[in-house]
C-alpha cells in the first residue's frame, strides 16, 4: 500500500506512475525516451531536475524517471517508488564499463547478479552477506524479447561500485581491483544496480538492470556524453518491448 506523498524527492501521487518504471541515471535520457518513444507522455515529477514521465508504448502504460548517479541516489528513488508510490517493477537502463575482452563498446549487458564494494546492505542489519540478484520473471521476459529482436547481449554478474575515481587507478601498475573482478567473471562496472536489487528484495518487488557498454576500462575505448544520452536506442527499445510483453502477459 502506498505511503505518505509527495516525498522530498518526488512530487506526485501513486496513480501518476505506471506499475513499471524505467530508470536511466541521466534525467536527459529520461526526457529523450519520453519524447522519442512514448505517446501522450506527461511530466509527473521534476523535483531537483529529476524528470519523470508517464505515457504509453504500443498501448502499455510505462513511466520513465532518472535515478541520478550512485547507490545512495538510486536507493532513495527506488525505495520511494516501491514503498510509497506502489510501483511493482523497476528496470534500470544505464551505462557500464566493460572489463571482459569479449564484451565491446555498445554491447548490452544484463545483470543477473550484482557484486558490490558498497556498504549499502548494512542498512538491512542482516546476520550475513546478501547476494543481490534480479527478478527472474523480468530477466526471462527480457532475454526472450532480446532474442526476438535479434539483439546481441550478455547475461551475468556486474559490479556496482561506490568509486568512479580511486587512487589505485592513478598508479602505473593500476587496475588491480578491476582485474580481480574480471578474474571471477564480472562483466562490467556501474554504480547503481546493487541498491536497486536490494531494495526490490526487501520490498518483495521486481528489478532488472540493462546496461549499454559506454566504455571499455581495459582498452580505453569510450563513447561521448551525447552518445550515452541519445544513441543507446537498442537498450531503450529492449526495455520498452520488455514492458510491453510483460504487460501483455499480466493482462492475459
Amino acid at each position: 500500500m502506498a505511503g505518505q506523498y509527495p516525498t522530498p524527492h518526488i512530487n506526485a501521487a501513486p496513480e501518476d506512475f505506471a506499475k513499471t518504471v524505467l530508470m536511466p541515471g541521466d534525467p536527459l535520457r529520461a526526457a529523450y525516451i519520453a519524447e522519442h518513444f512514448l505517446e501522450n507522455a506527461v511530466l509527473v515529477n521534476n523535483v531537483r531536475g529529476v524528470q519523470g514521465y508517464t505515457g504509453y508504448y504500443k498501448g502499455a502504460r510505462v513511466s520513465v524517471m532518472a535515478s541520478g548517479m550512485g547507490m545512495p541516489s538510486m536507493g532513495i528513488y527506488s525505495y520511494e517508488l516501491f514503498h510509497i508510490f506502489d510501483v511493482d517493477h523497476i528496470i534500470r537502463i544505464g551505462s557500464a564499463g566493460a572489463i571482459q575482452p569479449d564484451i565491446h563498446v555498445r554491447d548490452i549487458v544484463i545483470g543477473m547478479g550484482t557484486s558490490t564494494d558498497s556498504a549499502f546492505a548494512e542498512g538491512f542489519r542482516l546476520p550475513g552477506r546478501l547476494a543481490p540478484v534480479c527478478s527472474y520473471p523480468l530477466l526471462s521476459c527480457c532475454t526472450r524479447t532480446a532474442d526476438a529482436l535479434g539483439l546481441k547481449y550478455h547475461v551475468g554478474n556486474i559490479l556496482s561500485s561506490d568509486h568512479f575515481y580511486n587512487d589505485e587507478e592513478m598508479i602505473p601498475e593500476g587496475l588491480q581491483a578491476v582485474n580481480a573482478w574480471r578474474k571471477v567473471g564480472v562483466m562490467a562496472i556501474e554504480m547503481e544496480s546493487a541498491a536497486l536489487y536490494m531494495n526490490a528484495a526487501r520490498c518483495g518487488k521486481h528489478a532488472l538492470s540493462i546496461c549499454t557498454v559506454s566504455d571499455h576500462i581495459l582498452t580505453g575505448e569510450a563513447t561521448t556524453a551525447e552518445e550515452r544520452q541519445t544513441s543507446f536506442t537498442d537498450m531503450m527499445t529492449l526495455a520498452l518491448e520488455t514492458v510491453k510483453n510483460l504487460t501483455a502477459k499480466r493482462e492475459n
